[in-house]
């Protein structure tokens, strides 16, 4: 017999009577879905561009999901922001990046409703929608949204995942990380990967392992409840993290350099009608080197780079597979809405020579030819925080012109694939529809057939910006209907506009030809300028790649273009431009606690991020630690923060007191005691003082004396000639007691913990030295 239910917050429709004998009872009604709903199922993919993926043109192998666009459609006009954080935030909301505060990364937050890095609660996530419609939901892999400042264990956890309507979380908080040694959090807590490197551990198939065992968790209990599955790998993103079989599958396959993987897979973009046939392949980049004019060690050097890269993806889209595979073992797979999709074009942060370690790009550090050389036969592994040359990022988006971070087509158009057996009719189809990462959340409602809340938890809902590409599912001739898009992402702007594009580019259509960097500030008179000769207009239905510029003979249509995009920058909180890069990490933002002089840690608890942490950098500090050595010594670290990208670690190892510098992983400097530490209580101390200026424009912080302590005793001094001067890495965090993750200095492996006793740490940044201080340390130390 069904129970008597009743929707919540409407009258019990029972019988109370004084006794359960002469009383009936009924039940309010559980959140349920509507019977048959599908599943939703969101892959995005890191940094991987247009022409990367084998679908798509590339000569790299990527079955599985060429698999999926054989069971369903490939988009060949999708768009995305050009930056990571800001096209997840459209993807989640439907709402554009600025109207989600996100400019920038969210370590680029800076004050501005559109560039503040929080989203508002007012645009609702596609998971709070689907979750009061009797979904499961889940996040996995990167996250990235959360204000930087706000990723301690202090929170505030409202804009953490689980704030933000998933049920459960496995993954990462920042914007990339180490693949063998990541900083993972499960749900609001930080928790260690459960092997080693050594014992065969990589990033990816953690993550399919614990969203398949989500899946499970709960279609064994419920399995006609549907799930959406928000599912993020850290690949493609640096460091290009790969077991050296995978790369090696690649050998010799990239020889014959760039130029010649952008021919050939133009070629098979045309062929597989991905691009129309008067589509002309865009120039070959002024800031990207000439294959044929580099030195045999540089050909070799940059073809592993790729072939790293190669196996990397090919690692990942078989790790994706096993996902899907799971689907179908469990009969899910044809009722779950799969889209595929990329955060935006290949990425440029290897610079024109590659990088063996991306830090170098986030603090403008000038790579080193000779030590990349040396670190060729590492290159995939855990050493190094690998990124591939700009030639490699200019052939991943074949054939647009142009990477991550810039407005033109390289940067904002990326594959987009949508399966779904069960809705969609069509297999193996192309769609050419204009779309855009802010259409994907209307579409899934369209297809579910959920209309948009008005509000989530009490807040009222903003209007949702995109447009539902349902229509086109089955039909390939179906209109457009997202007619016009702005871009702006540092300062490089763009429109599209029924057909045509309209781009402004900034520092220039190449930093040859500007002669300026990435980063350079925007001032007004410029932009004035720029507004007046800056602009460049193509037609899109004539020259999909963007070669012909159409700005000298479409003059009327530019400029109204150009005023249609400051329309459009008003209605989405696109002002004020700013097109300043790394720069922005140094900017001072709001902390949950106000900003102090002394700073006290404790052992055991969560990694403390970079944002969170004391600001160290080019400024006089101290480091003091209270521990116990047990007789016979003791050995490993008693504060660290950093990486191997980049970071300090104040450690003992052989018995001796060390402070130990790695800057960017380009070189390792140690201070260590002249004696081993005694036994007993005691007070560790390291005091940086900065003895010349910061040369921030050219990769170098300030260079420092370095004093080490014992109970305010000086047992060792030595110098630091040059330190970081920007970011000691998006992920990296302050420990007490141990150095987890991957470790910051090669003489140790993580955690490499303290064997003795840590109590607790104080970091000081009065600027007071520690021999006139000892007894004030010991006495704040002891209060706390």
């Amino acid at each position: 017999m069904p129970l008597n239910e009743y929707k919540p917050g409407t009258a019990f429709p029972g019988v109370i009577g004084r006794t359960a004998d002469v009383s009936t009872p009924a039940w309010p009604e559980p959140n349920r879905a509507k019977e048959g709903a599908p599943n939703v199922l969101y892959i995005v993919l890191d940094d991987t561009g247009f022409g990367q993926l084998g679908c798509y043109g590339s000569p790299i192998a990527t079955p599985h999901l060429d698999a999926l666009a054989a069971d369903g459609l490939r988009y060949s006009n999708m768009h995305t922001t050009a930056l990571c954080s800001p096209s997840r935030s459209c993807m989640l909301t439907g709402r554009n990046h600025h109207s989600n505060g996100l400019a920038c990364i969210t370590e680029g937050s800076m004050g501005y409703p559109g560039s503040n890095g929080y989203i508002p609660f007012e645009n609702g996530f596609l998971s709070e929608i689907l979750l009061q419609k009797g979904y499961n939901t889940y996040a996995v892999g990167k996250w990235h949204l959360t204000p930087a400042e706000a990723t301690s264990a202090a929170g505030p956890y409202d804009r953490w995942p689980l704030g933000r309507g998933f049920e459960r979380f496995y993954g990462f908080l920042g914007g990339d990380t180490h693949q063998y040694y990541p900083e993972l959090v499960r749900d609001n807590t930080q928790v260690e990967p459960e092997k080693t490197p050594e014992q065969g551990y990589h990033l990816t198939p953690d993550l399919v392992e614990k969203a398949k065992a989500m899946i499970a968790d709960a279609k064994q209990v419920a399995p006609n409840k549907p799930f959406f599955m928000y599912f993020c790998t850290g690949a493609m993103h640096a460091p290009h993290h790969v077991p050296k079989e995978w790369a090696d599958k690649y050998k010799g396959q990239f020889d014959d350099g760039w130029d010649a993987y952008r021919e050939k897979t133009f070629a098979r973009q045309k062929a597989l009608g991905l691009i129309p046939p008067n589509t002309t392949l865009s120039r070959h980049d002024p800031d990207v080197q000439d294959w044929a004019s580099l030195s045999d060690d540089e050909r070799r050097l940059y073809a592993r780079m790729m072939e790293v890269f190669a196996g990397f993806l090919e690692h990942t889209d078989h790790y994706i597979g096993e996902l899907i595979a799971f689907l179908k073992d469990l009969g899910e797979y044809d009722n779950t809405l799969i889209m595929v999709i990329s955060d935006n074009g290949a990425s440029s942060e290897g610079g024109p020579t590659g990088s063996v370690n991306e830090g170098k790009f986030f603090n403008n550090v000038p790579e080193n030819l000779e030590q990349n050389l040396a670190a060729i036969d590492d290159i995939g592994g855990p050493k190094y925080f690998n990124h591939y040359p700009w030639g490699w990022t200019h052939a991943g988006n074949t054939p647009f012109r142009r990477w991550k971070r810039e407005t033109y087509r390289g940067g904002t158009s990326d594959p987009f694939i949508v399966s779904w057996p069960k809705g969609i009719n069509a297999r193996g189809e192309i769609r050419s529809q204009y779309a855009h990462a802010i259409d994907m959340v209307p579409t899934v409602l369209d297809a579910l057939g959920i209309e948009a809340p008005t509000t989530i938890r009490g807040v009222t809902q903003s209007p949702i910006e995109g447009f539902s590409l349902a229509s086109c599912f089955n039909d390939a001739t179906a209109p457009s209907l997202h007619l016009t898009q702005y871009f702006e992402m540092f300062g490089h702007r763009s429109l599209y506009h029924q057909g045509w594009r309209a781009v402004c580019p900034w520092p220039g259509p190449s930093f040859s030809e500007s002669g300026r960097r990435f980063g350079d500030p925007i001032s007004y008179d410029q932009l004035i300028q720029l507004d007046a000769h800056g602009w460049e207009l193509y037609n899109l239905e004539e020259d999909f790649a963007e070669t012909n510029n159409l700005a000298a003979t479409e003059r009327d249509r530019l400029i109204a273009m150009i005023g249609m995009w400051y329309v459009e920058a008003g209605k989405y909180n696109v002002l004020p431009i700013d097109s300043r890069g790394t720069q922005r990490f140094g900017v001072e933002r709001p902390q949950i606690a106000a900003d102090r002089q002394r700073y006290i840690y404790y052992p055991g608890t969560q990694v403390v991020p970079t944002n969170a942490a004391p600001r160290v950098m080019n400024r006089p500090h101290s480091i003091s630690v209270e521990a116990v050595v047990p007789e016979g010594g003791a050995d490993g670290v008693l504060f660290s923060m950093g990486g191997n990208d980049g970071g300090f670690a104040f450690y003992v190892q052989n018995g001796l007191l060390t402070y130990g510098y790695n800057y960017v992983a380009d070189s390792h400097f140690r201070i260590t005691s002249t004696a081993s530490i005694p036994s007993g209580h005691h007070i560790f101390s390291v005091e940086f003082t900065p003895t010349g200026p910061a040369d921030i424009a050219n990769g170098k912080g300030t260079p420092a004396a370095i004093k080490l302590f014992v109970d305010g005793q000086t047992v060792g001094e030595g110098h630091l000639p040059v330190t970081i001067p920007l970011s000691l890495g998006l992920a990296a965090g302050a420990a007490v007691g141990a150095d987890p993750g991957s470790p910051t200095m090669p003489d140790y492996k993580p955690p490499f913990a303290f064997t003795g006793t840590v109590t607790r740490a104080m970091v000081d940044v009065t600027g007071t030295s520690v021999e006139s201080q000892e007894e004030k340390m010991r006495m704040i130390l002891a209060r706390q």
